[in-house]
């Protein structure tokens, strides 16, 4: 079975096509693909760090962008994804952006309706 895995760390960013036999599970696609990202950085002479391993572990992860399971088997074709962090709170970050434009009462005159009278 043909499956990918995709990131965008830090460390590396791409997508790695998997070879792997039928009813492997997502946690089991991950160790084939960090092990294969681990060799990569080896010939670089650049190592995962102890923090790296252990993100790998609790990351978030998803398929096609749907959140799913560490035990969930995949199909052929899936598209595994490991998610890390945001940065930034993307709420808080519109809200900061808002506010620069807004005047004291609140309203934003560029955007704001005209209002009736």
């Amino acid at each position: 079975m043909r499956c990918a895995f995709a990131t965008a760390l830090v460390e590396w960013q791409g997508e790695i096509a998997l070879e792997l036999p039928d009813g492997a599970t997502a946690a089991a696609a991950l160790r084939i693909a960090r092990s294969q990202i681990e060799a990569q950085l080896a010939g670089q002479s650049v190592m995962p760090s102890k923090a790296w391993l252990e993100f790998w572990e609790h990351a978030r992860i998803g398929i096609f962008g749907e959140p799913c399971e560490r035990d969930q088997i995949l199909r052929n074709g899936d598209r595994l994804e490991l998610y890390r962090p945001l940065a930034v709170d993307p709420k808080a970050a519109r809200r900061a952006r808002a506010k620069e434009t807004q005047t004291e009462k609140g309203r934003n005159p560029v955007t704001a309706k005209p209002r009736k009278r």
